[in-house]
């Protein structure tokens, strides 16, 4: 199946209540033992490929090409946010040099499907692991990013000896989009991280026929599968993190590090995090604000790719093909507006599942992430089982897209002490 065919089945139920979240673990506990051979022909299961239809291009690049651009203020920098001298050089090269024909093709270099979840059409990669006994391992993005972040680290994870590693680290690599965002189908109602949890679970062992896997995630792809081992500890061997927030003891009984932190996500909150209360209280607005608007979801986009990274005007983290993959991602699909309400869904949903995840967890902090999800092992030990932490070199927020290798590494330290 290829997008340009795709019908568009909305995920109608809303957020799952805990009867639901119940039943779905019930239904999900005993897959049929030939379900995970049989998955690329099941009924609900079908083979798809991107392929945007050509009129689809068009009308976004005539909107790009048409837009009235707002006056430029005198500042060369980012604290007013997105660049205006940037912007001019980004929308030079996309309405010149890109071809998203091409970045199609690097989209479609692994095997991608479409699975009937619920009331879900979930897309997501399925790349089988070359080893010994590859290990099932989810990977979860969040916004504003999409599964295009993961693509530099399926090889690796999926076949480690042609990229210099072990066999025996190799995994079975699963890579879904979320709810509303990319090609998997948009819900009528708002969706969070439990919902999503239990769609994932219910992919993995209704669908794909596993037993135990691992998840991986970072931003709501975090949340999704900090949910996965709070919700299902009996099927997760372990889930990995590429930041996680933790809540501090009280400021007298806190350590200067913890301190520190402290004063930093607070004053991130202060200057930085406006975006994520409109997102949140007022998803509908927004989708008003950016449906039809290719410059400003560009714009809304970038802003957040280079704050949250390890990027600098000297020297760019994300090529202009990178940055316009990821943005085009959402425009072709018109999930610029659905994305948004996932962060309403994280708000209603939060209530559904409680409690601290027990399985065995890893954090990998990349210094230029978000102040809020670096948090110090001290505060992450508060929150989880945890019992692998890695301080990073260097890298941002988009720790796949941004540094692959050092991710890819610790991913497989972490799962080598968890395989059976």
């Amino acid at each position: 199946m290829e997008v340009s065919d795709m019908s568009v089945n909305a995920c109608s139920r809303g957020h799952f209540s805990r009867r639901d979240l119940l039943r779905l673990a019930a239904a999900a506990s005993t897959p049929s033992a030939s379900a995970q051979s049989r998955h690329e022909s099941a009924d609900g299961v079908h083979p798809f490929k991107v392929s945007v239809k050509q009129a689809t291009i068009n009308r976004i690049m005539s909107r790009i090409r048409d837009t009235r651009w707002p006056d430029r203020m005198e500042a060369d920098d980012w604290r007013y946010g997105a660049n205006w001298d940037y912007m001019k050089s980004l929308v030079r090269y996309w309405t010149t040099q890109f071809d998203w024909r091409q970045l199609e093709k690097n989209l479609n270099r692994y095997p991608q499907f479409l699975a009937r979840v619920e009331d879900c059409d979930i897309h997501f990669y399925h790349v089988k692991g070359r080893g010994p006994k590859p290990l099932p391992l989810i990977l979860t993005h969040g916004w504003p990013g999409s599964v295009f972040e993961f693509l530099e680290t399926i090889g690796p994870l999926s076949d480690p000896a042609s990229y210099g590693g072990s066999p025996n680290d190799a995994f079975d690599v699963i890579v879904p989009s979320l709810p509303g965002y990319g090609f998997s189908s948009k819900p009528k109602k708002v969706i969070g991280a439990p919902t999503t949890a239990a769609l994932w679970h219910k992919l993995l062992t209704g669908v794909l026929g596993y037993i135990k896997y691992g998840a991986q995630g970072g931003d709501l792809g975090s949340g999704v599968t900090s949910n996965l081992g709070l919700m299902y500890p009996s099927s997760v061997v372990g889930i990995h993190l590429n930041g996680a927030r933790g809540s501090a003891p009280p400021e007298s009984h806190q350590s200067p590090e913890e301190r520190e932190w402290q004063r930093a996500s607070a004053a991130y909150t202060a200057t930085e995090r406006d975006y994520f209360g409109e997102q949140q209280h007022k998803p509908q607005t927004m989708s008003f604000a950016l449906a039809d608007n290719p410059l400003g979801t560009a714009a809304w986009i970038v802003e957040k790719m280079k704050s949250w990274s390890d990027s600098s005007d000297s020297k760019p983290v994300f090529t202009h093909d990178q940055i316009l993959t990821n943005v085009m991602i959402y425009l072709v699909t018109d999930t610029v507006g659905s994305a948004f309400w996932f962060y309403r869904g994280n708000l209603d949903d939060r209530a559904t599942v409680q409690g601290k995840p027990m399985v065995p967890t890893a954090i990998a902090s990349f210094p230029r992430d978000l102040p809020g999800l670096t948090a110090p092992r001290t505060v992450v030990e508060r929150n989880y089982n945890l019992v692998h932490y890695t301080k990073m070199p260097q890298g941002g927020h988009f720790a796949a897209l941004e540094q692959p290798q050092l991710l890819v590494q610790d991913l497989r330290a972490f799962f080598r002490t968890l395989r059976a």
